[in-house]
């Protein structure tokens, strides 16, 4: 029965995506509800059937004391038994199934697939967002929000339904059936009703802001607590626990502040709303008295209006306990919204289609990338990598050499330029099409916290498990992961890596990275510091095994260590954004130039400070 309620929406069913959502609250939640008109509808109804079922009960007892009091107790259940049943099987069976039909569609039928549908394409969004905009926020924030937004969407449609359309046909009806039995009976709920409604405006208008600071703050606080779990290490390397301890502090200290300015609403809220009730309870019951001392109402009435506004009073903190709190998760919706709605600027060109790769020649022309700023990055860059040449990619830091790699893989889009692979223009062509197509070794290359196999076939799903071993060999990792073992008795291949592979030395993740890479087979080959994180004896059996993996392939390789590519076919020595010499090794070292003299200094050493003071 919960799997039918359950089924009633598919939160995974095919939609338009946009690459622009919308930016206002409204229109934001809306976008997502079009699968759930009809249930939305049927939950209105039936909500307003609970209520109204309550407001009949409550006058049925106004009427059942005018019946007890008017006569024979034998007479009067002589004359009225099949009334006295039929209510009897109402408030049995009729009333709970409602009720049961209420929470069943409420709670199944919109509470878990609601939330569930938002966080599926909310976080399909987040992920279509470009590397760059990872870069530029906490990632534990951009997790805190894809959370707890849905959670809130899926608490505002709870509201709505559960409380807001229920006091709305509650109060309604109570009206209705006052200004019945005497329209005069109307005047104190009415006014009332007015203060109570001015009441929650100003509540609204004063939870909305303030509710939005405390979920900002709250966001800030979990991507600080996340940022430093995840750096760890640096943390404890560099002995800061107590400085960290009091960034995470003062995120805390905001999140109390922004939270107790939230709470001085509801204390003024509450003690305004007792005194309102008590408005209302004087006004209807004490009119309502006048009224049958004077002989203008009977007994029944009295007790059915004094039973209606003391239900009134018992449902006003809660009605006003929900609407502050509807308006509250809006205010936890707006803020995530900046990043849960945030435009994709980085997105395919319309009517994209595949890279083909054919050959494999890369042509970069006239690139310029500055990052938005008008230092660093790339100046007029021109060059061309024929099909199947290995070219070094050498440079002090901050030369350019890691921005033309994130160009080629168009994590961002180039300022001016373009970079061409077999002719065609990469911002032209899919990206999902374009990645495919380069595989990439960095120099700390995060893994993902999965199993040790998972890794592996993430550079080709589809690969065999001889194939997973082929790599893994290749890769010189075999014999350490046959001996992993994780918390969990899983070992070998099964074994979790821990969150970005730290479980792992820094060797181990690179060889695991590069397996994956040798698996996934693409034909253009980027390697960034490949070889760096592992000792001589690896390096040098798997530079072996990378320059069979590049043959036949157009690889791109930025290496510190020169020594690591002066096989390459070409070497191109990059300096403040622009290419300064292009070459074989050998001619290279006979210019005289800048590589010369970084050659010269090094003997297989790092590129640092010292190589920048000899390019000046």
């Amino acid at each position: 029965m919960f799997r039918w309620f359950e089924s009633l929406v598919d939160p995974y069913t095919a939609y338009q995506e946009t690459d622009a959502p919308p930016t206002r609250l409204v229109p934001y939640l809306r976008s997502f509800s079009g699968p759930f008109r009809r249930v939305f509808a049927a939950t209105a109804f039936i909500t307003a059937l609970v209520a109204i079922t309550e407001v009949w009960m409550i006058w049925y007892l106004g009427e059942l004391t005018d019946l007890l009091s008017g006569g024979v107790p034998a007479e009067i259940w002589a004359e009225n038994w099949p009334e006295f049943i039929a209510v009897a099987v109402f408030i049995l069976l009729i009333r709970p199934a409602v009720q049961v039909l209420n929470e069943l569609i409420l709670n199944h039928g919109v509470g878990v697939s609601w939330g569930t549908l938002i966080r599926w394409r909310v976080h399909r969004h987040v992920m279509r967002q470009s590397v760059g905009w990872f870069e530029n926020d906490f990632a534990g924030r951009v997790a805190n929000r894809v959370m707890q937004t849905p959670s809130a969407a899926n608490e505002v449609a709870f509201q709505v339904f559960d409380a807001v359309a229920y006091a709305v046909t509650y109060a309604i009806g109570a009206a209705v059936l006052l200004s019945g039995a005497d329209p005069r009976l109307l005047l104190p709920l009415l006014i009332w009703l007015a203060l109570y409604a001015a009441l929650m405006v100003w509540a609204v208008r004063n939870v909305a802001p303030r509710s939005k600071a405390s979920s900002e703050a709250r966001s800030q606080l979990n991507g600080r607590l996340v940022d430093g779990y995840t750096n760890i290490h640096s943390v404890k390397m560099f002995a800061h626990h107590d400085r960290e301890i009091e960034y995470g502090r003062e995120a805390i200290e905001e999140v109390r502040r922004t939270f107790g300015r939230e709470m001085q609403v509801y204390s003024l809220m509450n003690g305004m709303l007792v005194f309102l009730n008590g408005v209302l309870i004087v006004g209807v019951v004490g009119w309502a008295m006048g009224l049958f001392f004077t002989g203008q109402a009977s007994l029944g009435i009295v007790v059915a209006a004094s039973a209606l506004v003391l239900r009134l009073n018992g449902m006003t903190g809660w009605i006003m306990w929900a609407v502050t709190n509807l308006f509250q998760q809006l205010g936890i919706v707006a803020e995530g919204m900046q990043t849960t709605s945030a435009p994709v600027t980085l997105k395919d060109a319309p009517g994209a289609q595949d890279l083909e790769v054919t050959e494999g020649r890369i042509e970069i022309e006239h690139l310029s990338h500055h990052y938005g700023r008008e230092v660093g990055g790339l100046d007029d860059v021109d060059l061309t990598v024929s099909p199947g040449e290995k070219v070094g990619l050498v440079g002090p830091s901050g030369a350019g050499k890691s921005t033309l790699v994130k160009l080629l893989l168009r994590f961002y889009d180039a300022e001016s330029g373009q970079i061409l692979i077999d002719g065609q223009d990469i911002s032209s062509v899919t990206q999902e099409s374009l990645r495919r197509s380069i595989g990439m070794v960095q120099q700390d290359s995060s893994l993902l916290h999965r199993s040790v196999r998972e890794n592996i076939l993430y550079g080709r799903p589809e690969a065999s498990e001889d194939e997973v071993l082929a790599a893994a060999r290749q890769a010189e990792a075999n014999d350490f992961i046959v001996d992993l073992e994780d918390r969990h008795g899983n070992r070998g291949y099964d074994a979790q890596v821990g969150e970005r592979g730290v479980k792992l030395s820094g060797g181990q993740r690179q060889r695991i990275a590069l397996a994956r890479v040798m698996l996934k087979d693409a034909p253009i080959l980027v390697l960034d510091e490949a070889t760096s994180a592992l000792d001589s004896e690896v390096e040098a059996a798997i530079q072996e095994t990378l320059y069979g993996l590049m043959e036949g392939k157009t690889v791109i390789a930025i290496a510190h260590r020169l020594s690591t590519i002066a096989r390459m076919d070409r070497i191109v020595v990059m300096q403040d954004g622009r290419v300064i010499e292009d070459g074989p090794h050998e001619a290279l070292l006979a210019q005289g130039g800048l590589y010369a003299r970084l050659w010269a200094r090094q003997s297989g050493g790092f590129l640092g400070e010292t190589e920048t003071e000899a390019a000046e």
